[in-house]
């Protein structure tokens, strides 16, 4: 049975905000973010502890003020978790520094 977050229910809610930021994102040089991984970030970093009383201007603001280095570092640890990134190959290294 696939986890379902909290949140969840606001996601089509907070499209605009999401493309927004996915948008901003992409000005700053980070063009293959997608808007579903921005939402994966929030909900599996972010919003690692729900509030019950959650309000949808609360959840917009998460989203905008993501940081671009708070994303990577979220998205590179990920990736040394599951084991898909290796600093042995030097295409890999110079991938991870752009």
């Amino acid at each position: 049975m696939d986890f379902v977050h909290k949140y969840e229910a606001f996601q089509k809610d907070v499209q605009p905000a999401l493309k927004s930021k996915q948008e901003e994102l992409a000005m700053l040089g980070y063009e293959g973010v997608t808007e579903q991984e921005i939402w994966n970030f929030l909900t599996r970093k972010k919003w690692k502890k729900t509030k019950d009383d959650i309000r949808l201007y609360e959840i917009v603001a998460d989203i905008l003020s993501v940081q671009p280095g708070e994303y990577m570092n979220f998205v590179t640890i990920e990736a040394f978790k599951i084991g898909s990134l290796s600093l042995d190959d030097e295409k890999e290294r110079r991938e991870l520094l752009k």
